[in-house]
């Protein structure tokens, strides 16, 4: 797959993210519990675009809310997998690279493709 190609799925996948949000993604609770467990650095995000648990975690909110987040991006990345004639890990790499780590705050984990995970 060509750059160009891992920005156009990136950005079908960031559009259906911005149309389909109430429809897809997670709730407004998944959301605040996920974001809280980032900042405690016990979930991160991996360059596959799903969220990834950094260190072991105990609470099932948090277990229920990284589970609700990944079923909704793997929907979007099904969807723009389609639309774009690729695999649905390209799809999700794609948006990983072109999405997500835009959005990593400072504090916040991440796993880059083969590595570790790593503080920004």
């Amino acid at each position: 797959m060509q750059k160009t190609d891992f920005f156009n799925v990136g950005a079908a996948v960031l559009a259906a993210l911005a149309l389909a949000q109430p429809a897809v993604a997670q709730s407004a609770n998944s959301k605040s519990v996920v974001d809280a467990a980032k900042a405690q650095g016990v979930v991160g995000e991996q360059a596959d675009g799903f969220l990834g648990f950094v260190k072991p975690a105990s609470d099932p909110a948090i277990q229920a809310a990284v589970a609700e987040i990944n079923a909704g991006r793997a929907q979007l990345y099904r969807e723009a997998a389609a639309k774009n004639g690729v695999s649905e890990a390209a799809a999700g790499a794609s948006a990983y690279n072109t999405v997500v780590q835009s959005l990593l705050k400072p504090g916040e984990y991440y796993k880059p493709a083969g590595g570790a995970w790593t503080r920004k």
